[in-house]
């Protein structure tokens, strides 16, 4: 089977070149899921938090308890309970991420104490707030 170009006249290219292609495109990372330290468990599940690299020390002071963080160029990554997305809107350039997969390959930064990985997620809600300039949803103004 080929496929010929737009204008009558193009370039024709097999079923195969097209699957070759499209399998070239492909990411060579493959989903996986940030890994809780040894000797740490998740009873609650994990989520994760993903946030611009820029803001990852502006936020990390502002914590009262931090569990893990992962790091990579790009994003710094949260750790958080599963479901810490429930009536939360968090911050644009923020990204949730449900059971904790990344695409990326973060390594881990710093490590929580205690045997739980979880940084608490309204703490980290409020302080990605400030950092980044937005309004918590629950403070903006409802408009009739």
């Amino acid at each position: 089977m080929a496929v010929s170009g737009v204008s009558g006249g193009g370039q024709v290219l097999s079923l195969d070149s097209l699957v070759r292609l499209r399998r070239g495109m492909r990411t060579s990372a493959a989903p996986r899921r940030l890994p809780v330290p040894e000797g740490m468990t998740a009873p609650l599940g994990c989520d994760a938090v993903a946030v611009p690299a820029r803001f990852g020390p502006l936020v990390l002071p502002r914590l009262p308890r931090v569990g893990c963080v992962y790091a990579d160029d790009v994003h710094w990554w949260w750790i958080l309970p599963s479901d810490s997305d429930y009536a939360l809107e968090w911050p644009t350039g923020v990204r949730y991420s449900t059971g904790a997969v990344v695409m990326d390959t973060p390594r881990l930064i710093h490590r929580g104490d205690g045997t739980v990985p979880y940084t608490p997620p309204i703490p980290l809600y409020l302080a990605l707030c400030r950092v980044m300039g937005t309004t918590p949803t629950w403070s903006k103004q409802i408009t009739a």
